[in-house]
């Protein structure tokens, strides 16, 4: 595995190794021991996944504390552009977003460390993204801040957002924990 930097202090972009041969293509998207190789702490309790329509706009999730978590996601089928917003008040790259287009055919995994929030733009119709997370679900402890309040262009004319994300406070207007 290869670890990739961005410009978001602690979020990194993992480039895993594909196998690939006359069959098809075998891929490894977690290994304990690779994870503490690469510095990154983190041990999955959960892991689901979705399944959207191009267009659509999930996010920007986060739990909180005491239930924050750390997060890998990963596309394994379409393509999504995945964004993330640190929400860490004593980060340098605090109200900052980093972007990166990820799809089955690359197969990278996105680190996504406790003080983020995430969201993504499927790209194609029947994109499908897989979570796993350092903690359980929380429903009273999961929530996010607006998608269109932080800066970030997204590239979607008219995108299709869930009731619950159009409902989320600015990011201006969110008190950070982290």
């Amino acid at each position: 595995m290869e670890l990739i930097s961005t410009n978001l202090a602690d979020l990194k972009v993992i480039r895993p190794r594909i196998f690939q041969d006359s069959r098809g293509s075998f891929v490894k998207t977690f290994h304990q021991d690779s994870f503490q190789g690469l510095g990154l702490a983190f041990t999955p309790r959960e892991e689901f996944f979705s399944v959207s329509a191009k267009g659509v706009i999930r996010g920007m999730h986060f739990q909180l504390p005491p239930v924050a978590h750390s997060k890998l996601v990963y596309c394994v089928k379409g393509r999504v552009l995945d964004v993330v917003l640190d929400l860490r008040k004593s980060s340098a790259s605090y109200g900052q977003s980093f972007a990166r287009e990820l799809n089955a055919t690359a197969c990278e995994i996105m680190f996504i460390p406790v003080g983020f929030a995430h969201g993504f733009l499927a790209l194609e119709d029947h994109s499908v993204m897989v979570y796993q997370t350092t903690t359980v679900h929380s429903p009273q402890h999961d929530t996010g801040v607006r998608w269109d309040s932080f800066g970030f262009n997204w590239p979607a004319v008219a995108p299709v957002l869930s009731e619950r994300d159009r409902q989320f406070s600015p990011f201006a207007d969110f008190p950070t924990p982290f």
